[in-house]
């Protein structure tokens, strides 16, 4: 029953000499005098029954929990909390008009559920000030169905927001959020914390419509020591910090898991908050160059290590560092640090000195140590099998290159693999050859065993 409905039946309740059709009459007639398009039929039911000498109030709003929506609800009033919201987006109707969209996911106890807000009310000043955890109460919204069958909150211009500062048994984002390695498949709308474990990348692409589309890309690593991928579309690289040291923590804000190719991984969109805390002091690095190539873009990528022995990838996109060589130590103030990954342009402070670190001697990991977590290593070895090139193709259809051969030290075995342009860096080993192969990254294979795999920094030496 809908609130005028309520109020009506109130009126005929406290004027029972008068019938309900009486009193729509006497509404008819007074929206009549007042004039059009001045008061709705609730308005004018309240100037009725002030003529009939009668105070009637409006009924106390009642609220609904998310999981008792349903589809074809109607003035439905929520209290909720905040989970993330997304930019506004400007849309074209088939008749040429244009129109706003805004989707804002809220929960409560029980559910989540995603609110869509329609032209003006996706422009609203206060949704500027609204963050995850706010409490809001959501007005007379109405509910349908999307395309895919989920329930959806639509607040337009009958609608409204208001948030609220009372006490909620809506938990907060704090006590819902959960580590990485608690992460199971189908969790959706979830908070997740966990240390960034790797580089931060960027990339831009042409979705399966058509429409240009970009993606953040990096690794999560929980309490249990393991890693997992992340993928946030429609995110930008302008929405973190430029520098972002080794170990730092982050929270994703509205994720959800899904297993991709055997693994599990988690994807966000544009409404996803990525909350990064990084509170470490930068300083100056100091780095000695272990290896040095060009990519496709003639920009110099060079691997380099500090005096701890944590590894760095290298970008120089200015050719700033075009007189450094491998064994140079340089130091420098990047433009952008994300873990292991560094940005030098021509803003960056680089220079060459002098400094006792460690060298490629140092950092050699014998094959049996080797293990499948995603770490940089750089080892020496003999090669027993000659490398072998073959055309794979991927489930997109994608048809991609692939060289591998099999070498040995002392201790084991281990595949050697270099995908697409890193496939030429094996195409002038020999069987019985010793090489030094520096920045190769350690993952499972297809067949559950530990394999080798080049990478854009990667550089292989022959010794004598």
């Amino acid at each position: 029953m809908s609130e005028f409905d309520v109020l009506l039946s109130k009126l005929v309740e406290l004027k029972p000499d008068l019938s309900r059709s009486d009193i729509e009459a006497l509404i008819a007639k007074k929206k009549e005098k007042i004039g059009a398009g001045y008061l709705t039929d609730q308005g004018a039911l309240f100037l009725v029954a002030s003529d009939l000498g009668i105070t009637i109030s409006e009924p106390p709003k009642s609220e609904i929990a998310i999981k008792d929506l349903h589809a074809g609800a109607k003035e439905v009033t929520l209290q909720t909390r905040v989970l993330n919201v997304s930019p506004k987006k400007q849309f074209s109707r088939k008749d040429g008009s244009q129109f706003y969209l805004r989707n804002m996911t809220v929960y409560d106890k029980d559910s989540a559920v995603v609110v869509k807000l329609w032209d003006e009310k996706a422009n609203l000043p206060e949704m500027a000030n609204i963050s995850p955890g706010d409490l809001i109460k959501i007005i007379k919204a109405y509910v349908k169905s999307d395309l895919n069958g989920q329930l959806t909150v639509n607040i337009g211009s009958g609608s409204n927001i208001e948030r609220t500062e009372t006490e909620s048994a809506i938990p907060s984002i704090d006590s819902i959020t959960k580590d990485v390695s608690e992460l199971k498949e189908g969790d959706n709308n979830v908070v997740v914390s966990g240390v960034l474990d790797g580089p931060i990348t960027f990339s831009e692409f042409t979705n399966f419509k058509g429409m240009p589309g970009t993606a953040l890309r990096l690794r999560l690593k929980g309490k249990d020591g393991r890693s997992m991928r992340v993928v946030l579309w429609g995110k930008t690289d302008s929405e973190i910090p430029k520098v972002i040291p080794a170990g730092t923590k982050a929270r994703l804000i509205g994720v959800k898991a899904k297993t991709n190719q055997q693994d599990l991984e988690i994807h966000g969109n544009e409404s996803t908050t990525l909350d990064i805390h990084a509170e470490k002091q930068v300083e100056p690095l100091i780095i000695r160059i272990l290896s040095s190539s060009k990519n496709e873009n003639g920009q110099k990528m060079m691997l380099g290590v500090d005096k701890q022995k944590q590894l760095y990838n290298i970008i120089d996109t200015a050719n700033v560092t075009e007189s450094f060589v491998p064994d140079d130590v340089l130091e420098c103030m990047p433009s952008k640090l994300y873990g292991n990954s560094i940005t030098i342009d021509s803003g960056s402070f680089v220079r060459k000195i002098q400094e006792d670190l460690p060298g490629l001697g140092d950092l050699r990991t014998k094959i049996s140590d080797i293990k499948a977590d995603n770490n940089t290593y750089c080892i020496e070895a003999i090669i027993l099998k000659a490398p072998e090139r073959r055309n794979v193709q991927t489930k997109t259809g994608e048809t991609i290159t692939l060289s591998e051969m099999y070498v040995e030290d002392d201790t084991a075995q281990i595949w050697l693999k270099g995908w697409r342009n890193q496939a030429r860096l094996l195409d002038e080993c020999t069987i019985g050859e010793i090489i030094s192969v520096t920045g190769v990254t350690a993952k499972q294979g297809l067949e559950g065993r530990t394999e080798l795999f080049l990478t854009p920094y990667s550089s292989i030496k022959k010794k004598n």
